[in-house]
């Protein structure tokens, strides 16, 4: 799919990998849709971008709030086509820990976000993919992409909620690929290693040295621009479609 002159909603596009794939499908020609809780860093965000940009004050995992900013998005841009869900929230308790067993309403609030967000967000995005008019030889209406996180396949100590969240939208990704086949949507996840986000930032020196080692090569951590850098692929390449892509520098996490 041509990213020019098509419109992208952006989960969690106020900071990190998010913001990085907004300023890249704008910087491509596309109107982007700036979806999140953090007021101040999506207004800034879409004030960058100017009139190609807005921000919603949206609620991922909130069903009318979704919504709401799904119709923000119409009334804009008069369509979508793209999807990218970069919401989430992390979460570090154990089963069992000193203060007895994992808080149940912790658990649910890591689901709500990272799972049930992301298919919230995209199935109200698909309905209206589908009735955009065909924009390329194979079909395609609209392009989805999730981000889940190698916590999915390789969750360290107190990661079980986080990586239960991520494994399910991995675990999904083939389903609603196939759901929405005939409709000409593709569906596919990005799975990230160990990005530099701002939360990195609060590191001390040793820590965030010891991360970058762990990495197999290049030993380092990877940067947002080329997360969104494979998003703009995915989105380019039809013939992508039904894939869960790793991009971690072949680490493979450890227990701890």
């Amino acid at each position: 799919m041509d990213i020019q002159d098509k419109v992208a909603v952006i989960t969690g596009a106020a900071s990190g990998i998010g913001q990085a794939i907004a300023r890249s499908l704008a910087q491509r020609g596309a109107k982007v849709a700036i979806f999140d809780l953090n007021e101040e860093g999506g207004r800034a965000t879409a004030r960058e971008l100017g009139k190609s940009a807005l921000f919603a004050k949206v609620d991922v995992a909130d069903e009318e709030s979704a919504a709401r900013g799904i119709k923000a998005t119409m009334d804009a841009f008069g369509g979508i086509h793209i999807c990218v869900n970069c919401a989430g929230i992390p979460s570090a308790t154990k089963t069992v820990g000193r203060d007895g067993p994992h808080p149940l309403l912790a658990w649910t609030k890591v689901i709500n976000v990272n799972l049930t967000g992301t298919f919230n967000v995209l199935r109200l995005c698909a309905e209206q993919m589908a009735r955009n008019a065909v924009v390329n030889d194979d079909g395609g209406r609209g392009v989805i992409i999730n981000t889940a996180s190698i916590a999915a396949y390789e969750g360290q100590v107190g990661q079980a909620a986080y990586s239960a969240s991520k494994g399910g939208v991995v675990g999904m990704t083939l389903p609603v690929a196939r759901d929405l086949a005939s409709l000409g949507i593709r569906v596919n996840t990005i799975v990230p290693g160990l990005i530099h986000t701002p939360l990195f930032e609060t590191l001390k020196p040793e820590v965030y040295s010891a991360l970058e080692q762990s990495v197999l090569y290049p030993k380092r951590l990877g940067r947002p621009d080329e997360i969104a850098h494979l998003a703009v692929c995915i989105i380019e390449n039809d013939y992508i479609n039904g894939e869960c892509i790793r991009m971690d520098g072949a680490i493979r996490m450890q227990p701890r």
